[in-house]
């Protein structure tokens, strides 16, 4: 009886452990499913986009001027500074001013001698006048004296204008600014003998506050944004309302924005472009004429674009861009798509992408298509804003 108790037990604690064994394989078979991946990701608003156009320009001054002379001379002294900023008016050089002083006298002297011959002949005038009312001369005689008095008349305006030239010559001895705005090297020196009626340039001054900004877009892109205004996808800014904005080679913005002035009404035959010109101020003088910049103009405003971060498209081994976008059950979905131009830290989805989705913009390394994931709203952070910027201005 003792020994059947034993056996009895002996199989009950067998079985027991079997039971745990089973239990055991099985709990290692089946292991608890690890929780979605969570991603960061924005949801997708239509809305109005300003469309700018990146465009290639060169800075020139808004007026020019070369300083010549008019009249003959020689240069006895320069007053300006080289490089310096001038006034309209200012003296620039000074030619020799005696022979003209000398001018100036001969021709009072010669105005003074037709003043007192027309005197005299004002006098024998009116005589003969007097006598011919009085029938002691003749008819011939008046008309002799009026002609006379005329002739000294005459006599007295050329004097007169003979003396207004020789002043405006002396008045020229002095070369004076035509415009304001920074002047150049001198082109003579002291000494030098220069013509009134010759080409040579004694110096040159440019206006420099404003200047222009000359620009060039292919004329295709004007008739594709002509079209798209014509279909009222764009809303076009007012005339002369055009936001212009300057960027230097090295990528920074020019603190003062411009105004666009015009567009040509022709395209160049050799390159298929039409050239624009803006107009920006300049009080710092940081816009040298020549200088190489890149010219961001508003042309209009896409009214329903769909915009992601940069750093939201990805590209597959053909270079063509696509996007995680968030399915139903919050399943990951690799979807192509059609990227176009960039604005700020934000890329425009022309197709592949509707109003209201999620895309994912961190977190690619935790998914693959197909994938369950936890959404959640991205909130970008200051390196990631430059790490954006920095790729936006890579690409």
């Amino acid at each position: 009886m003792k020994l059947s108790k034993l056996v009895s037990a002996a199989v009950v604690g067998l079985a027991l452990v079997a039971v745990a064994a089973c239990t055991e394989s099985q709990s290692s078979a089946n292991p608890p499913a690890m929780p979605p991946p969570a991603v960061s990701v924005v949801k997708v608003k239509a809305e109005p986009v300003p469309m700018v156009n990146d465009l290639p320009g060169r800075i020139a001054p808004t007026r020019i001027a070369e300083v010549r002379p008019r009249v003959t001379g020689i240069v006895v002294k320069r007053v300006f500074e080289q490089g310096s900023l001038v006034k309209e008016g200012d003296v620039l050089y000074q030619i020799d001013p005696a022979p003209f002083r000398v001018q100036v006298e001969s021709a009072q002297a010669t105005l003074q001698r037709a003043v007192a011959t027309q005197t005299l002949a004002r006098q024998q005038a009116d005589r003969q006048k007097e006598l011919r009312q009085r029938n002691i001369s003749s008819v011939q005689d008046l008309e002799t004296a009026t002609a006379q008095l005329a002739q000294a008349d005459a006599d007295v305006a050329a004097a007169q204008a003979g003396l207004d030239a020789a002043k405006l010559n002396l008045q020229y001895s002095d070369v004076k600014a035509p415009i304001g705005g920074r002047i150049g090297r001198a082109l003579i020196t002291e000494g030098a003998l220069v013509n009134g009626n010759g080409a040579e340039n004694l110096a040159t001054i440019r206006q420099l506050d404003p200047v222009y900004a000359d620009f060039t877009q292919p004329s295709s892109e004007m008739r594709r944004l002509r079209k798209a205004l014509k279909d009222g996808l764009l809303k076009s800014p007012a005339d002369g309302q055009a936001t212009v904005k300057l960027l230097f080679d090295d990528g920074s913005e020019y603190p003062h924005p411009g105004r666009l002035l015009f567009s040509e009404s022709t395209v160049d035959e050799t390159t298929g472009q039409v050239t624009m010109r803006a107009e920006f101020p300049n009080p710092d003088g940081d816009l040298l004429p020549g200088l190489y910049v890149r010219v961001l103009i508003e042309q209009g405003v896409e009214q329903a674009a769909l915009t992601v971060p940069v750093q939201a498209v990805q590209h597959d081994s053909s270079g063509a861009a696509q996007l995680y976008v968030i399915g139903k059950d919050n399943v990951a979905e690799l979807r192509p798509v059609s990227a176009g131009r960039t604005t700020g830290q934000q890329v425009v989805i022309t197709k592949g992408l509707k109003d209201g989705e999620q895309v994912v913009v961190e977190g690619f390394q935790k998914i693959h298509p197909g994938a369950p994931v936890k959404p959640e709203e991205w909130k970008p952070s200051d390196n990631t804003l430059s790490a954006t910027q920095s790729k936006a201005d890579a690409g």
